[in-house]
């Protein structure tokens, strides 16, 4: 097992198995669609998922943003625990840099600790070359990779894409496709608001929006799908994710929300 988060809060703060990048790459998907003037990220808010696995506790995934003089700055972890963090453990930080005015985002940088690797990423978005960069190191074998692939002229990202999501009209039946990055390649998601529900989680419990997101083209299309309750409010919290992967589904539920003193 693999988590990247999240995601959702994906496409989450969650790298799952589903992210791989093995398919082949096809044409960048549109540019984001802008977000509503009304729209603002949380702010100073830290949301605490717990993930289940097959029932099993598997860890925790964190998100939190804050605000710099330059864009906003967006915090993500993603840690295994008990059982899950003895079979395959997980310790991932996430950080994404994204322009408060277009939700795109900037840059990225991960650290990844899963199982034996240990890797960190760094990716800058070129869009005036349409082009991002990324910068890998890892950090068992000293090797470098630097990689280049083409991308539209906004996207988001496999975290920050479920704010994007909720800058969107989300309503019964609405759909849209957009551009989300996964180690520097462009796939398109769609995201589909299946319908209300009457959701649960350890936060307390919400009217919302199910929401189905899958990749349609690009290195992870096929690879998995996510369903994603958004709170039926102007906040859109994302306050619980189902992850489907195959062999296996992912729970992602919303534990708590912190309030983070100061910003950056």
């Amino acid at each position: 097992m693999r988590m990247l988060l999240p995601l959702p809060l994906c496409f989450l703060v969650v790298s799952l198995p589903f992210m791989a990048e093995t398919a082949p790459h096809s044409q960048p998907a549109s540019p984001l669609l802008p977000s509503s003037s009304s729209f603002h990220v949380p702010e100073n808010q830290k949301f605490v998922y717990s993930v289940a696995w097959r029932r099993l506790n598997a860890g925790t995934a964190t998100i939190l943003i804050e605000h710099t003089p330059s864009a906003e700055h967006l915090h993500s972890t993603a840690n295994t625990s008990g059982i899950t963090n003895k079979i395959y453990p997980v310790h991932d930080t996430f950080d994404a840099e994204i322009d408060p005015h277009t939700l795109c985002t900037l840059a990225v940088s991960r650290h990844s600790e899963e199982g034996s690797r240990r890797v960190d990423r760094k990716i800058h978005f070129d869009y005036s070359a349409a082009k991002s960069r990324v910068d890998e190191f890892d950090l068992r074998t000293g090797t470098k990779r630097h990689s280049e692939f083409d991308i539209p002229a906004c996207l988001t990202d496999v975290v920050s894409g479920f704010f994007y999501a909720s800058s969107l009209p989300l309503a019964p039946g609405f759909s849209e496709t957009f551009p989300v990055s996964e180690g520097g390649k462009t796939s398109g998601v769609k995201i589909a608001v299946e319908g209300r529900e009457r959701v649960k989680v350890p936060f307390g419990e919400f009217d919302a929006l199910r929401a189905r997101a899958e990749p349609i083209s690009g290195p992870i299309e096929r690879k998995g799908k996510l369903w994603v309750w958004f709170t039926d409010d102007s906040r859109k919290i994302p306050v619980k994710i189902n992850a489907k992967l195959g062999f296996a589904t992912l729970v992602f539920e919303l534990d708590r929300i912190e309030t983070a003193t100061g910003g950056k």
